[in-house]
């Protein structure tokens, strides 16, 4: 997801972890790990600006942010990666998310203990449902494209793995529903009759596939092999996963072996059929027919929803609060661990920390995890609330 904001930056020292082991009980012998996680990609923009976070249950005391929320049962960190991020975007805010941000960010959490979780967007900027764009300095044909993003994928993974960080999961893509790398890559779900539709998807696939083959290269080089993720928002429609996923597949250039995760957004401001029961008939479905695990990588829930312009909610019976945060979260992770055969396997909330950017791009203002003080401007405070412990024992 994306959303423009204005910046808040100055450095934290890093404190004594506070992130639980992410092997619990029975991990690599009974239960699958379950990914517990949050994306923190914009937390050292904040700290840079003057942000600092509290925790209200240690009597106010100044922690790092991802000791708090690592405290809270968080066992995954999930981090984006742009290409070339550069000025004029956004007056240059948008200069971070690059490997010389994520790498030594993504250090940070996997010396603590996470679980590192690489969201590559295969853009200078934001990439999502509405846009993908090709990075400036990339060929602008399918082939080359391809080889160059085969050797983008790796070479950055062997970035991280020169840097320490072993990464546990890869998405290949942020929400690719409409596809990446347009206008090469861009595809259209409901074109009619399927053969056609498969025909559209063909660059697709095969710009996947060779960002697939990039992980496959380096692991030969070396890097421990992270699990591999196609990652499309709208989890809960289940017509468009399977005419999704279906009509990739059918290309024959991506084989249903070629991934191992299914990754979803499931957000409840877009939509009232954004509903805990399609979610659950859709993860459910898919996890018969493809058994392979399921992860839901970005959701949250407002604290605050009473604007204008605010919608109704997917699921009204939960309350507008922080009481309310806990619940979604809750009832997303009973979805997600009721699906077939032990398949559901995470959770991420998006972007907890965003003091000011607390709406999260929903019409909602307030969505995040910490309230944000800025009564000492340009400094500000983000003050843990109850649901920094959504994932406590669950």
């Amino acid at each position: 997801m994306m959303w423009l904001v204005n910046v808040v930056a100055a450095s934290l020292p890093l404190l004594a972890s506070a992130i639980p082991s992410p092997n619990p009980p029975g991990y690599g012998g009974g239960e699958p790990f379950f990914y517990k996680g949050h994306d923190l990609s914009s937390l050292k923009i904040l700290e840079d600006g003057g942000a600092v976070y509290v925790d209200t249950e240690r009597g106010n005391v100044t922690r790092p942010a991802e000791d708090i929320l690592g405290d809270g049962g968080m066992n995954t960190v999930r981090l984006r990666l742009w290409v070339y991020p550069k000025a004029p975007y956004d007056g240059g805010y948008y200069e971070s998310y690059g490997l010389n941000y994520t790498i030594p960010l993504a250090k940070r959490f996997h010396d603590k203990g996470c679980k590192i979780y690489l969201d590559y967007h295969f853009s200078d900027y934001w990439a999502d449902p509405s846009k993908q764009a090709t990075p400036e300095e990339w060929p602008t044909t399918l082939h080359p494209l391809a080889s160059t993003l085969r050797d983008y994928v790796s070479s950055s993974l062997l970035d991280f793995h020169n840097a320490g960080v072993d990464l546990a999961l890869v998405s290949l893509g942020n929400e690719i529903r409409h596809g990446m790398l347009w206008p090469l890559g861009e595809v259209d779900v409901d074109i009619q009759p399927a053969a056609a539709r498969v025909a559209n998807f063909t660059n697709l696939a095969t710009l996947w596939a060779a960002a697939r083959n990039g992980v496959r290269d380096a692991v030969k080089c070396g890097v421990q092999k992270p699990q591999v993720m196609i990652h499309i928002d709208d989890g809960w429609n289940l017509t468009l996963q399977e005419t999704w996923f279906s009509s990739l597949t059918a290309t024959g250039e991506v084989k249903t072996s070629d991934w191992d995760i299914f990754g979803f957004s499931f957000y409840p401001f877009y939509g009232t059929a954004a509903t805990l029961a399609n979610l659950k008939t859709s993860l459910t479905a898919l996890a018969y027919k493809y058994n392979k695990p399921l992860h839901v990588v970005e959701t949250d829930w407002p604290d605050i929803c009473n604007g204008p312009s605010a919608l109704e909610l997917s699921e009204p019976s939960i309350p507008i609060s922080v009481a309310g945060q806990i619940q979604w979260v809750h009832d997303i992770i009973n979805v997600v661990k009721s699906v077939p055969r032990g398949l559901g396997r995470g959770v991420d909330y998006w972007e907890p920390t965003w003091l000011n950017n607390t709406g999260l791009g929903s019409a909602c203002q307030d969505t995040i995890l910490f309230g944000a003080d800025w009564s000492k401007y340009p400094k500000v405070t983000g003050y843990s609330r109850d649901s920094v412990n959504m994932f406590k024992g669950v």
